[in-house]
C-alpha cells in the first residue's frame, strides 16, 4: 500500500476553506480506482491542512494524480501562503 500525504497553509481563519476543499475532493478521490481511505487534517489556529489518502498500489496512487491533482491545484491556487508539500510513500506497517 501507499500513501500520498498533501500538506498545505490557508492561514489562521480559513477552516472553512478546508471544509469546501474536503467536500468537494473527498468524493472525488474516494471514488477513484484502488483508494482506501481519505482523511483530511488541520489545525484551524495556525491555518495548516492536509490530507491523507491511502493507496492499493503505487500504480493507483499515479493514475488518480492526473485527475485529482488539477483539482487540488485549482482550490489552493491564490489560497495558500506557500506552495503546497505533495508526496508518496510506501507503507512499512500498518
Amino acid at each position: 500500500m501507499y500513501v500520498r500525504l498533501v500538506q498545505f497553509s490557508f492561514g489562521a481563519g480559513s477552516l472553512s476553506k478546508a471544509q469546501e476543499l474536503a467536500a468537494d475532493l473527498g468524493p472525488a478521490i474516494r471514488e477513484q480506482h484502488g483508494c482506501k481511505g481519505v482523511t483530511f487534517f488541520g489545525d484551524e489556529t495556525g491555518g495548516d491542512y492536509g490530507l491523507f489518502v491511502l493507496w492499493e498500489t503505487k500504480d493507483d496512487a499515479d493514475a488518480a494524480a492526473p485527475v485529482i491533482g488539477p483539482r487540488l491545484q485549482h482550490r489552493l491556487a491564490g489560497n495558500v501562503t506557500g506552495p503546497p508539500s505533495i508526496n508518496l510513500y510506501a507503507v512499512i506497517d500498518s
